[in-house]
């Protein structure tokens, strides 16, 4: 099931575990549809919503900061989107609206349309993707053809909400790489598919790319390769706990301390976070075949939290978690190493 690679200076090691500008925001006051510049029908306010500013002007990849909108007749403003995701928190008056900034749906930086409208909106995955699209068919950590080898090829998929068009009100901001959690979704979603070959290879032909693309995603989020964790030469020269699974999840474990990680159970979903590690367990052995980077979390109206995961073998940006553990692989685990801070 599992290839050996040579290593230099260790002996062997194993790859295996599945292969898978900063824009400048203007506040443009612009007033929902209506070629009299008038508000969009279904206004409860007789004033002009503008936009005048918006602050902060930046915001992270990630989101989860407070941003708030200031101008005019906007107590009637009930949702709103950025970027065409909904946003969280909404609260209106009449020279105010602020909300928690989603996570750009894709972890790029750039401008994005900040559109206000007097419908509440609820908030839904950025993705609604629940599964990959391959199956269980594609290698996932366990013998069989490679991700190279698979047909289907996942998409993300926005959740639906209203276009800016028809928003009674918009202004912009900018999405930036503020955090070394937004550097490190940067990478995973740059490299989900198209693999960051000059640097570190791919670990498809002996068992897998999962580790190597985690820890790959660990160093843009800042990690400094070690001794004992390092991948040279284009991934020709790289140690176990770089690209296997079993080597991985122990020295991360090992090292909690010096890494700011705490090892999680599966029932600790609630304090998993984007950018921290999923572990999966396929056959409940206790010895892990797939290793993830964390890339939404998001609770659900009835409490229950989902987890979503970039990977490679299988490739995909937003992999359900439940979904890989029950549908995909059932009977399968999890658990999580999650950053303190």
């Amino acid at each position: 099931m599992l290839s050996l690679a040579g290593v230099a200076g260790i002996g062997l090691a194993v790859a295996a575990c599945s292969r898978g500008e900063d824009a400048s925001p203007s506040a443009t006051g612009r007033a929902g549809a209506g070629s009299s510049g008038t508000p969009s029908s279904g206004s409860s306010s007789d004033a002009r919503p503008v936009a005048s500013s918006i602050e902060p002007a930046q915001v992270p990849l990630a989101g989860g900061v407070t941003v708030t909108v200031t101008g005019t007749g906007l107590a009637a403003v009930r949702g709103v989107t950025v970027g065409g995701i909904a946003a969280r928190d909404v609260q209106a008056s009449a020279t105010t609206v602020t909300f928690t900034a989603p996570h750009q749906a894709m972890y790029t930086a750039g401008s994005a349309d900040v559109a206000l409208f007097t419908t509440a909106i609820e908030p839904s995955p950025s993705a609604n993707q629940s599964s990959d699209g391959n199956g269980s068919a594609a290698n996932d950590g366990q013998a069989g053809a490679t991700q190279d080898q698979a047909t289907a090829s996942p998409t993300p998929t926005a959740a639906s909400t209203p276009d800016a068009s028809s928003a009674v009100a918009t202004t912009s901001v900018a999405y930036t790489a503020l955090t070394a959690v937004d550097r490190q979704l940067e990478y995973a979603m740059r490299y989900w598919e198209d693999y960051n070959l000059a640097e570190y290879g791919t670990m498809n032909p002996i068992g897998g790319d999962c580790a190597n693309y985690v820890s790959q995603t660990l160093v843009a989020r800042g990690w400094q390769q070690r001794d004992d964790w390092y991948s040279r030469s284009a991934g020709a020269q790289h140690s176990a706990t770089w690209t296997y699974c079993p080597a991985m999840d122990p020295w991360m474990t090992k090292n909690a301390a010096t890494f700011g990680l705490t090892r999680r159970s599966l029932d600790e979903r609630s304090k998993v976070k984007v950018g921290d590690i999923v572990f999966y367990d396929w056959n409940d052995n206790q010895s892990p075949d797939h290793v993830t980077i964390v890339s939404e979390v998001f609770t659900e109206p009835d409490g229950t939290v989902r987890i979503k995961s970039a990977s490679h073998n299988q490739d995909g940006p937003y992999r359900d978690l439940d979904e890989m553990i029950t549908v995909q692989h059932p009977g399968g685990t999890a658990w999580f190493h999650t950053f303190d801070a």
